[in-house]
């Protein structure tokens, strides 16, 4: 099985360059992120047309989430509420950022964290407690599915100094790469989560993200920050995972580029 994960910055926008991506990489599932649509306008009628199921949990203009797939999902489910009930989640599932189905027995999880804005700003805070309930989220999932979970998706941190083009101050005060959202992120991976990439290439300088000023993918200016996190099970599977960047390369691309888990 392949899954990938991918950033496309507006479904809409990117329309063609995903379908001619999955021509090309006929993966079994594409988790997307910020899709930036409704779901009554998701553009379903392509991806169908050449063979994919849709799953969609989006909003107007921001944010959004998807699960394309060759064969069907069982189980498909949006946001926290379904897990952990709506009085333990409040507000958090308005921001449509995760959607999640099982194939093959193997439970999918596609999730866009929050970005976090300024450090220590509302929005900083209101990623922390975001990140604090999918650690709750997962803590159930993981029991419900000894079978495998994978959980993919544009995390906005950087694990460690290496996945970040610059050097990381140990008092870090840049989004995504602070000491708070790091502990948050591990504290997850200890549930039993490893990352995909890690177990194949332990090289710094490989990217997912690059900011769209300053001739930043050009000057390899990147941060790691789209991963692909497995239960046991998956790891010990995987065979293969890849950063594909040929699409970052295209004429109005997104800021991200897939990447792609083999098992």
């Amino acid at each position: 099985m392949k899954i990938a994960t991918w950033n496309v910055n507006s479904i809409r926008t990117r329309l063609d360059i995903v379908l001619n991506w999955l021509r090309d990489n006929p993966v079994d599932v594409l988790g997307l992120q910020e899709t930036k649509v409704i779901d009554d306008l998701f553009p379903r009628s392509p991806f169908e047309e050449a063979g994919y199921h849709v799953y969609v949990s989006g909003q107007k203009a921001y944010n959004g989430v998807a699960l394309i797939t060759r064969s069907p999902l069982s189980e498909v489910t949006t946001g926290f509420s379904p897990i952990l009930g709506a009085d333990r989640v409040g507000e958090f599932d308005e921001q449509k950022r995760l959607i999640t189905g099982v194939l093959d027995n193997i439970r999918i999880i596609t999730v866009y964290v929050p970005n976090g804005g300024d450090f220590e700003s509302n929005k900083y805070f209101y990623k922390l407690d975001w990140l604090s309930l999918l650690q709750d989220y997962l803590d159930i999932l993981l029991k419900r599915h000894p079978q495998g979970v994978c959980i993919s998706g544009d995390f906005n941190i950087v694990p460690e100094d290496r996945d970040v083009h610059f050097d990381v101050s140990p008092n870090s005060q840049k989004t995504g790469t602070t000491a708070k959202e790091r502990e948050a992120l591990q504290r997850i991976l200890k549930l039993g989560l490893a990352d995909a990439f890690r177990k194949f290439n332990q090289e710094k300088g490989q990217y997912t993200w690059w900011d769209y000023r300053q001739n930043s993918f050009k000057r390899q200016r990147g941060w790691r920050i789209d991963h692909h996190y497995l239960s046991a099970p998956l790891g010990d599977r995987a065979s293969k995972c890849i950063i594909d960047i040929a699409p970052r390369h295209l004429p109005k691309p997104s800021d991200h580029t897939p990447v792609i888990v083999e098992f």
